[in-house]
């Protein structure tokens, strides 16, 4: 009688038992949705898994590349040297593997799954909740972490996909796609205005009270007349200094002193009569506001769809505040 075949056994190192059980691409996957939900038990929920067959796909990565990703502790998870490197490029396949199935699939103009984006404080909390609702309403399929902070993110480290950003942009290697412009204002309250005389020219606000926005400008302000061109500038010793927008108009309404604001933000409150424009033919710069994310040869559809949304929706906000106040 002949002996059934048994195949020989390989070596736990070679390479067909390290990667065996689990799909290569699969295993990438896994390891940047680790990355980008910040824990195992995290990247579990959003896989639709467990947190040990997340843990065992790790590993099993880990093994097959014969390198170590991540350090883990019991309060935090920090990429090694070999784990940045390796998610750059394991993103970049998983997007690019991503965007294949989906032509394959006749379904890349609808798009899937999570993005997550870095958006201004106060921008992101009020103005741009009704383009993101839109957006989801939909995209039934698609799901969105919405980071609230002002600044301009490291996307690789941080697992973003974009951003919205407002200022001066720091690193030119990413995609900038301007959205539009946001002005700003000199603005007070009556209760400051109480006594003194209305300031004609910007020379006038030297001796008052100030309140300064930190991201943006600190000791001194130079404003520039509509009309002619004029530039101004107004040095002074703030009474109150803050990186929130919303800090800055709560103090501004409270009297506390002037104040530079984005013209969207204290819109309804100028119209409402609770802040009065000051000098109103001198403004200062107005602040560029760019869509930006990494530069990669396949964007998957939930990133261009989003871009899309986006770039429709957040000038028609910005415009239909700043008409309160034209």
């Amino acid at each position: 009688m002949t002996e059934p075949f048994s195949p020989p056994l390989l070596p736990t190192d070679a390479p067909a038992a390290r990667g065996a059980g689990a799909d290569r691409v699969e295993l990438m996957q896994t390891f940047v949705r680790i990355v980008e939900a910040g824990s195992l038990s995290a990247a579990a929920a959003l896989l639709g898994t467990t947190q040990p067959t997340v843990s065992r796909r790790l590993q099993m990565l880990e093994r097959s590349l014969g390198l170590r990703l991540l350090q883990r502790s019991t309060h935090r998870m920090k990429l090694t040297e070999d784990g940045e490197r390796c998610f750059a490029r394991a993103k970049e396949l998983v997007t690019s593997w991503e965007a294949f199935e989906a032509d394959l699939r006749g379904g890349g103009d609808d798009p899937q799954g999570t993005l997550r984006v870095l958006v201004p404080h106060a921008f992101g909390q009020e103005m741009m909740i009704g383009a993101l609702a839109d957006f989801l309403e939909r995209y039934a399929g698609m799901r969105v972490h919405w980071f609230l902070q002002d600044r301009e993110p490291d996307f690789i480290a941080e697992g973003i996909d974009c951003a919205i950003h407002v200022g001066e942009l720091r690193d030119p290697s990413n995609v900038a796609i301007s959205l539009t412009d946001v002005p700003r204002i000199v603005v007070a309250s009556p209760e400051l205005l109480r006594g003194r005389p209305l300031p004609s020219h910007p020379s006038d606000l030297v001796s008052w009270p100030w309140l300064s926005l930190t991201t943006f400008y600190r000791n001194d302000i130079t404003l520039t007349h509509e009309q002619t061109h004029e530039t101004a500038s107004v040095a002074f010793e703030p009474r109150m200094s803050t990186d929130n927008l919303y800090a800055l108009r709560s103090a501004a309404i409270r009297g506390l002193g002037v104040s530079v604001c984005s013209a969207w933000l204290i819109a309804e409150d100028v119209a409402q009569g609770r802040l009065i424009q000051l000098v109103p033919s001198w403004r200062s710069t107005a602040l560029p506001m760019y869509l930006i994310y990494p530069y990669a040869k396949y964007y998957p559809a939930r990133l261009r769809r989003f871009i899309e949304a986006m770039r429709a929706a957040i000038p028609v906000v910005i415009d239909a505040e700043q008409r309160k106040i034209r």
